[in-house]
């Protein structure tokens, strides 16, 4: 099998799209940044072993946020054009060179994993390929005065997607001619292999493949995603921890200074394991005690965002969102108001979703049963997610 790497181009402002905060690659859709649902499609359900980022130098830390849990190359910057970034991502694989490699816009966050594998099985053939999809639409050319000149032939045109496929070596050739004549203006890379007189096969592209250009296509990309991941579950989970001796609890991966501890094999964090088994629950996915055994030592004294991440993961690993989460804790002391706002935040975090999308409540007893007396904490967790239909 030939060695498959892809570059992602992520370098762009995105100025068309701008809504004054982030660049385009770097805002949310469906609660997640765009340029991560193009990662996680590339290596974790195409599963290509070598991605190459490219990036402008100042979203470092944007990126880093964005690729949390994604195993990535090292990103590398980008050019002042698309061209000049492309090449740059080639130049930083040309050590290691692949026999092909994947040219993918990060603006497109919609591309699946079996239009990763149709472009490699295509780009067998002539060594370019590129997905792409028919013109349903009369097109016409116009003047300089928007006049019409003349209809085209629509059966001979195609809209043209990515990721776009080549062998690595002609490539890589091309872009540095194309660099050392000083010719940066191809908008996309079969351009420039047509000028470098490489023979490009087109195959079908994905009609929800969609870019990300201007404001109007990020309430498409909604609608998109909503249509997408409409198979919504609901999963709740309960869990409660007795108190004994020490100087704090642990609340949603929160530590709050209290006059005694939870007793947990692990940091007897309530509210993250409630969570968790709230979304196994959406998964039909047994529970954490089948997953951590309280009975195994590894996971004595563990940090419970370990457990909570781990279910998180196994919603994306399903293709699934996380669409809200809602917790609630019940004690008398301490109190959690004071705290609500830190703990939404660290669980949003956590799940890598807006803060808007964390409740969290907290009540006491009315001093009946267990919290009543000060024994211990309850908490309440609904977890609420979308995943693909099927």
């Amino acid at each position: 099998m030939p060695e498959v790497a892809a570059i992602i181009v992520a370098a762009g402002r995105g100025t068309r799209a701008a809504d004054g905060a982030l660049p385009k690659q770097f805002r949310r859709i469906g609660g997640e940044a765009m340029v991560r649902r193009s990662l996680f499609m590339l290596v974790k359900e195409a599963k290509l072993g070598r991605v190459q980022p490219v990036i402008h130098p100042e979203d470092l830390e944007l990126y880093r946020a964005a690729a949390a849990g994604i195993e990535t190359l090292v990103p590398v910057y980008g050019g002042a054009t698309r061209q000049a970034s492309v090449r740059e991502g080639l130049e930083a694989l040309s050590a290691h060179p692949p026999d092909i490699v994947l040219i993918h816009d990060a603006a497109r966050p919609f591309a699946s994993a079996d239009l990763v594998a149709r472009a490699i099985n295509a780009v067998t053939k002539t060594g370019a390929a590129i997905p792409a999809l028919p013109v349903t639409d009369t097109v016409k050319s116009v003047d300089e005065d928007d006049n019409v000149d003349q209809t085209l032939d629509r059966n001979r045109l195609r809209l043209v997607q990515t990721p776009q496929a080549f062998e690595f070596v002609p490539l890589l050739a091309a872009h540095r001619r194309a660099a050392a004549q000083g010719r940066e203006d191809f908008t996309d890379d079969a351009a420039l292999a047509e000028w470098a007189g490489m023979k490009i096969v087109v195959f079908a592209g994905e009609p929800g493949n969609i870019k990300i250009t201007n404001a109007d296509d990020f309430a498409r990309a909604e609608a998109t995603l909503f249509a997408l991941l409409g198979d919504v579950r609901t999963g709740t989970g309960i869990d409660v921890h007795a108190f004994g001796p020490g100087d704090h609890v642990m609340i949603g991966g929160v530590r709050i200074p209290h006059a005694q501890a939870l007793i947990g094999h692990s940091d007897a964090d309530v509210a993250l394991h409630a969570l968790t088994d709230a979304i196994l629950g959406t998964l039909a996915d047994a529970d954490i005690g089948a997953h951590f055994s309280p009975s195994d030592p590894q996971w004595r004294d563990a940090s419970s965002d370990h457990f909570f991440a781990f279910a998180v993961e196994r919603v994306r690993a399903r293709g699934g969102r996380i669409a809200h989460l809602d917790l609630t804790i019940i004690c008398e002391a301490p109190r959690i108001g004071p705290h609500r706002d830190t703990i939404r935040a660290c669980i949003a975090r956590l799940a890598d979703v807006d803060m808007n999308r964390v409740a969290v409540k907290a009540t006491t007893s009315e001093k009946l049963g267990f919290t009543g007396r000060g024994e211990g904490i309850a908490a309440y967790a609904t977890a609420t997610i979308r995943l693909p239909f099927g």
